[in-house]
């Protein structure tokens, strides 16, 4: 069974749309990939433009004919955002629906409220990654910070031992588990099955943001003692409310899709017959489209009517949330472009001759290239895609399992070492109140550990499965 039931959409293998050998393709792949990141880094071009330059460059680079390479683009573009746009726009939605009813406000108290001594670090963690399944990443630390720096400041706590562990549970949803873009466009590109990806996403991300997390939080407060930075702490979303969801139907509905889609994937091993009528039913309730819509029209009634909201209230709540993402989108959309034509110049049957010719296991180079591009153009989202395309010709003869830890190995590459090219390096920076060597100490090393141990067992569990 495949992931994304619009996976059709795709473009099809074709013949190489231009003939150079494998020299040409290397210097046109990093000539493409330098255009993007001095586009980006230097003269500060938004990311979009510079993946539709950087695409073009590409193509021109390897000798293809323009019109042939901007049909590339615009088709691996319209795939990308036919097989995710509509994810991504569902996610957001009940993202802004869990922060402004207050029922994110209402996880954090009642974790905290159970929680105290050893155990608060433990608790960021679980806080961070339950709010961080609906959540993109930066609104996930915004959502996040006020928390933090209260539980820090009240607490007596080390701002580093509250904080690290809520930015790795956060970081690791963002690289590693769908409905997060990056995860999603990878499991399209390479035509993984989303069940099978969600749960071993989950196994691998479990120990990892242990380590990351409250382990190396011992540590980073260590190396880094910052007082948490007044200015910083923001009024809550839910301190203008009269009432709030309850706990138990607040976490109900964030997990409902990641249950629908589990429930799919168990049913397709266990029953493994597509005719059967159980498997039928649960490939439409546990498919992504459904499983996300599902979860925004009960967090309508469970979230928002429980906050007090009026319709109006509800029709504006979902147009705010769609607004913001727009930008995202079309990154999204221009890196599917970016990699498709990656794909039709020839370059993924390239890097899989290469890893052929240099026996490198195909998890370990899928990581690599998503490393390579993760700190040449900062962004863990574009990282993602466009080693997706590239590795892409490795997933043709994998088994299901070993697809979904392709796309997990890309995702643990995609978070390695976020530095001053990285909007979230920035973020963390500001609002933990640290200086430039700080924050390297502390979340660029925090990101580097995620990427790491992440491989790391995914390489164990590729072993075995």
């Amino acid at each position: 069974m495949t992931s994304l039931s619009v996976e059709m959409l795709a473009a099809d293998p074709v013949e190489p749309i231009t003939s150079a050998g494998h020299a040409q393709l290397g210097i046109a792949v990093l000539a493409g990939i330098a255009v993007i990141v001095l586009l980006i880094t230097k003269f500060k071009v938004h990311a979009f433009l510079a993946l539709t330059i950087g695409s073009l460059a590409l193509g021109a680079f390897a000798g293809a004919p323009l019109d042939k390479a901007i049909s590339s683009f615009t088709t691996g573009l319209g795939s990308t955002v036919a097989g995710v746009g509509v994810l991504i726009a569902l996610g957001a939605i009940l993202g802004k629906l869990l922060a402004d009813s207050g029922g994110a406000d209402q996880i954090v108290d009642t974790i905290l409220a159970r929680a105290g001594g050893r155990a608060m670090p433990w608790a960021m963690v679980l806080i961070a990654s339950v709010i961080g399944l609906p959540l993109f990443f930066e609104v996930g630390i915004v959502l996040l910070i006020p928390v933090v720096l209260m539980v820090a400041k009240r607490g007596n706590y080390s701002l580093m031992r509250i904080g690290i562990p809520a930015l790795a549970g956060l970081s690791v949803m963002h690289g590693l588990i769908p409905p997060h873009p990056g995860p999603l466009v990878a499991i399209d590109a390479v035509q993984a099955n989303l069940g099978v990806t969600l749960a071993l996403g989950v196994l691998v991300a479990v120990p990892t943001v242990i380590i990351a997390g409250p382990v190396f939080s011992k540590v980073a407060a260590r190396w880094v003692d910052v007082a948490p930075p007044e200015k910083m702490i923001p009024q809550r979303a839910s301190e203008e409310l009269e009432k709030r969801p309850g706990f138990g139907v607040t976490v109900a509905t964030v997990l409902l899709p990641v249950v629908l889609m589990l429930a799919k994937a168990l049913v397709d091993i266990v029953v493994d017959d597509p005719e059967a009528t159980v498997q039928r039913v649960f490939d439409v309730v546990g498919s992504p489209l459904i499983a996300l819509l599902a979860a925004v029209l009960v967090g309508m009634f469970t979230l928002g009517r429980a906050a007090g909201f009026t319709k109006d209230r509800l029709s504006a709540t979902v147009e705010k949330s769609l607004a913001p993402i727009a930008g995202v989108l079309m990154i999204v959309g221009a890196g599917g472009g970016f990699k498709q034509t990656l794909i039709d110049v020839g370059v993924g049957q390239m890097i899989l001759d290469f890893s052929e010719d240099w026996s490198i296991p195909a998890l370990l180079l899928a990581w690599l290239i998503a490393v390579a591009i993760r700190l040449a153009t900062g962004s863990a989202t574009v990282a993602t895609i466009s080693a997706a395309g590239l590795a892409a010709p490795l997933a043709a003869d994998m088994s299901t399992s070993h697809t979904a830890l392709l796309v997990l190995a890309i995702g643990a590459g995609s978070l390695f070492f976020s530095h001053v090219n990285d909007a979230g390096f920035w973020l963390v920076k500001e609002y933990f109140g640290l200086d430039v060597g700080q924050t390297i100490k502390t979340w660029s090393v925090m990101e580097s550990i995620i990427s790491v141990v992440a491989l790391g067992f995914v390489m164990l569990l590729s072993l075995v499965l």
